[in-house]
């Protein structure tokens, strides 16, 4: 059965639960077949009748258990997500490190280890952060609302190339997303690795480079803050005996 799954190109764990359950069905055959054979006038059929019943027996004081089970086998089955892959499921994200029958184990990236049920991971939303080579992040910049909006973009988006951990297809972009008072809101978009570790880098390096090119570049960044100065008169009204009442 390993040899089998490895053949079909299914994941580690697939391949060792499956082949598992097979040596364990291999086990109950063979002594269903023995204590036919040291007691020939228990039938088969007596047998398969007395382990229906305590199957069922089984099944109501462990239904939590088998339900993690059958959950278990269908995920293996489908065969979505596998060892050392990066997921992220409720409020939990990290590394797979191990899949069971009933649970899988996960590393979060803050290195704790989670142990999430597997009917939990069949009944809910699962992202699977490394299902394929590479992911695109977005960064929102500001720029000043004077400045050459066209020629920004074009700066970044040059820096944005330049930058190793950064695909080259496809291409990154900057793309004018939102006016706000007195800044224009950039949006930088580039694909990257899928890891974490990457995706972080990535970004690090995206905003620590397009910063620098503005800078050369003299491309002014803003803020919708507006700061206004206080005059003389203002301030004494603040200050002074004849301020506002309730001020």
């Amino acid at each position: 059965m390993r040899a089998l799954m490895r053949w079909r190109g299914r994941g580690e764990s697939a391949s060792a639960v499956f082949s598992r359950l097979a040596g364990w069905l291999v086990v109950l055959l063979s002594l269903l077949a023995s204590l036919t054979i040291v007691f020939p006038s228990v039938r088969p059929v007596d047998i398969l009748g007395g382990v229906g019943v305590v199957s069922i027996a089984a099944g109501i004081a462990f239904q939590t258990v088998l339900g993690n089970m059958f959950a278990g086998i269908v995920l293996l089955a489908r065969d979505r997500y596998r060892l050392r892959d990066q997921i992220a499921v409720a409020e939990h994200r990290g590394t797979i490190v191990a899949m069971g029958l009933t649970s899988t184990a996960l590393r979060t990236f803050d290195g704790r280890l989670v142990l999430i049920p597997n009917s939990v991971l069949h009944s809910q939303v699962v992202t699977v952060q490394t299902g394929f080579e590479q992911v695109r992040t977005s960064v929102m910049m500001d720029v000043d609302d004077a400045v050459d909006l066209r020629r920004a973009c074009r700066v970044a988006t040059e820096a944005m190339g330049a930058i190793p951990s950064v695909a080259e297809e496809p291409a990154p972009q900057a793309l004018l997303t939102e006016v706000g008072t007195t800044t224009v809101r950039i949006e930088l978009r580039f694909w990257s690795g899928a890891t974490q570790l990457e995706t972080r880098a990535a970004t690090h390096e995206v905003i620590a480079e397009v910063l620098a090119a503005f800078g050369e570049q003299q491309v002014a960044t803003g803020s919708d803050v507006v700061v206004i100065e206080p005059g003389d008169r203002f301030e004494r009204v603040l200050s002074g005996p004849d301020r506002l009442p309730g001020r």
